[in-house]
């Protein structure tokens, strides 16, 4: 198991107690736990076994055994919030069948009610035939009866004004703005400094995460308004993981790194060696067999 000096010093003195999930303690306050092995986050959901970011992902990424999902949610033409990845829908529907006089098939530019006649799954394989762009809300209920938990990114929210203050009405409206989702099973995240910066004034006891690879000089400024910096795998070695473990984040703990897009054994064991508190994958029973996890 992968044990953080400063993380195991914390543990110890503020008696925590983990939960086989890793479930913080009682008294935690929000924010990552301290001390366990690399949190797998099933990216886009089992998103190599399963339509990405469909209910379908979800499910099965449950059934193999991992609570912590990824999503992206975009914005509708009618200001409904949907998980989708791409700011078009073309890669992973059949919208240009569907509405073939649409170009460039913006999911900006389509109503929900237009997205939901469109077949998300189709394009992986036939056994998920039908599958469909879920709504933000019809998502969080899924992932609310899976028990599971969420690492949300806000997509591109430079496209979407206000998308930030959407995502949290979403959000409280489907519960999970509560305490015990705040603490345990909810992180926000983006590319977007700002959007991350915005987020954290709204509602300062959520984790959030930025995502990217700031230069070492910079990470003091991210410090002040984001728990986590989430890197591509490729750009991060062991001192800049230890850089960021040696800052307190917004909520005066050791920040964290959780890297992406890890799919294969080798990868996994070589950022688990860096320290990396998590690992986001398309494979998560992959990295799991490789590096433990949960």
């Amino acid at each position: 198991m992968y044990v953080r000096p400063a993380a195991t010093a914390t543990a110890a003195i503020l008696g925590l107690t983990l939960t086989v999930f890793g479930a913080t303690a009682a008294s935690a306050a929000p924010g990552p736990d301290w001390l366990s092995n690399p949190i797998v986050y099933a990216h886009r959901g089992a998103s190599a076994y399963a339509p990405e970011n469909t209910l379908d992902a979800i499910d099965l990424a449950m059934s193999m055994g991992f609570d912590w999902v990824e999503n992206d949610v975009q914005r509708t033409k009618d200001g409904e919030l949907v998980v989708i990845h791409d700011d078009t829908l073309t890669r992973t529907t059949d919208v240009k069948q569907v509405f073939p006089d649409r170009k460039p098939w913006r999911v900006k530019d389509f109503t929900a009610q237009e997205i939901s006649r469109l077949d998300a799954g189709s394009w992986f394989g036939p056994p998920y035939a039908g599958a469909r762009v879920p709504t933000l809300r019809e998502y969080m209920d899924r992932v609310q009866r899976n028990q599971q938990r969420l690492l949300l990114e806000i997509k591109k929210p430079e496209l979407y004004p206000g998308i930030e203050e959407q995502t949290l009405r979403v959000l409280d409206e489907a519960g999970w703005l509560d305490e015990n989702h705040v603490s345990r099973r909810l992180v926000v995240q983006s590319f977007s400094a700002e959007s991350v910066r915005i987020v954290h004034g709204l509602r300062p006891d959520l984790v959030t995460a930025f995502l990217g690879t700031p230069p070492l000089a910079e990470l003091p400024r991210y410090a002040q308004f984001t728990d986590r910096i989430n890197p591509w795998y490729t750009t991060i070695d062991g001192e800049w993981v230890n850089a960021v473990h040696g800052l307190l984040g917004a909520h005066g703990k050791a920040m964290e790194v959780d890297t992406w897009i890890v799919d294969d054994a080798e990868t996994a064991r070589k950022v688990h060696d860096m320290g990396v508190d998590g690992i986001i994958t398309n494979k998560p029973d992959v990295v799991r067999a490789a590096v433990g996890g949960y």
